[in-house]
Formats: structure tokens, C-alpha cells, sequence
């Protein structure tokens, strides 16, 4: 038996469809490759490698004999000039492309720090308002040697309260023992010379 598709439903999008073939020029495939190139051409190896490719083909075609040659130095090495012009016609745009993706990663990348910047100047504005207010809060709030202060104070008033109770008591003890003898209390107390 034959298994049948079944469509599928209108409302259902189409699924994706990947290709077999990748296309080098789009999306950030050929960027890539560009700045990978950049990498390369400022690397001391690649100067280093070109300069080795330079000496060996120039000495190639001058030191061996003229039937050996292939870019031989009684036509100035035409091939080798047809050569390093083909790779700086295609260097150039490509640098130029890597540098251009690099500028465009360093606005990104500036345009990020200016907001961090931001959302941390506000979030010290808003700190430093903060303070403020716990400080102006603070100037209302009794402060630990105030508080001792007054409790002393009120101490010093409860002693001479409680001194001047304590008299008021002594007092009235001598007015009521000399009140129960009998004694005036207006009336002084004669003193034998």
C-alpha cells in the first residue's frame, strides 16, 4: 500500500525549503570571508610567505636555464607583475569591505557604551537622590548622643526631684514629731546660754 500525503491545512504555513547550493554572496557568508582575508594579508606569516613566493619565482626564472623558464627575465617577469596586480585589484576591495564591517561594529558597539553610560549616570542620579533624602531624614531623626543628653538631663531632674521629695519628707517628719510634742512650730525653741 502506497502512503498517501495529506495536504496541509491552509493556516498551516508552507515548510521551509533549505537549499543544496549555498549562495557565497548573501547574508554574512562573503563578509566573513573578507574579514578572514584581512586577518590573513596583515599576518607577518602571509608577508613573510609572500616575500618566499617572490624570491623563489624570481630566482626560478633567472638562475635556471631559459628552457626551464616560465616568466622568464627578458619579458621582466610579466607574469609575475600580471600576479601581485590581480591580487592587489581584489585585496583592496576586500580590506575595504573588512573595514567597512569593523566600523560598522564599532558604531554598534559605541552606540551600546553610550547607553550603558547612560542607564549608569541615571542609575547614580537616582542613588545620589537617595542619600540626600536618607540624610535629610536623618537630621530629623535623634541622634544616639542626643538621646544620651536628654536622658541625662532628665535624670538630673528625677535626682532633684526626688532630693527635693526627700526634703519635703524630712520636713514634714520634723513638723509632725515636733507638732505631736506639743511644740509651736511658729514659736521658737528657747536656747539655755
Amino acid at each position: 500500500m502506497a502512503q498517501q500525503r495529506t495536504p496541509a491545512p491552509l493556516d498551516d504555513p508552507a515548510p521551509r525549503r533549505t537549499h543544496r547550493f549555498r549562495n557565497p554572496m548573501s547574508g554574512d557568508m562573503f563578509g566573513r570571508a573578507a574579514e578572514g582575508f584581512a586577518r590573513l594579508m596583515g599576518t607577518p606569516g602571509f608577508l613573510i610567505g609572500m616575500t618566499l613566493f617572490c624570491a623563489i619565482w624570481l630566482g626560478w626564472n633567472t638562475l635556471t636555464p631559459e628552457s626551464w623558464q616560465f616568466d622568464p627575465r627578458a619579458l621582466n617577469y610579466t607574469l609575475l607583475t600580471l600576479i601581485l596586480s590581480l591580487q592587489a585589484s581584489y585585496a583592496a576591495p576586500l580590506l575595504l569591505l573588512a573595514q567597512n564591517r569593523q566600523d560598522d561594529r564599532d558604531k554598534v558597539q559605541a552606540e551600546q557604551d553610550r547607553q550603558s553610560n547612560e542607564r549608569n549616570h541615571a542609575t547614580t542620579d537616582f542613588i545620589t537622590r537617595e542619600i540626600a533624602s536618607l540624610r535629610l531624614a536623618l537630621n530629623d531623626v535623634a541622634t544616639r548622643d542626643f538621646v544620651r543628653g536628654e536622658l541625662r538631663d532628665l535624670l538630673r531632674e528625677v535626682e532633684e526631684e526626688k532630693d527635693e521629695e526627700m526634703l519635703r519628707a524630712i520636713v514634714r517628719e520634723e513638723l509632725a514629731s515636733a507638732l505631736g510634742r506639743g511644740d509651736d512650730p511658729g514659736k521658737e525653741t528657747p536656747t539655755t546660754p
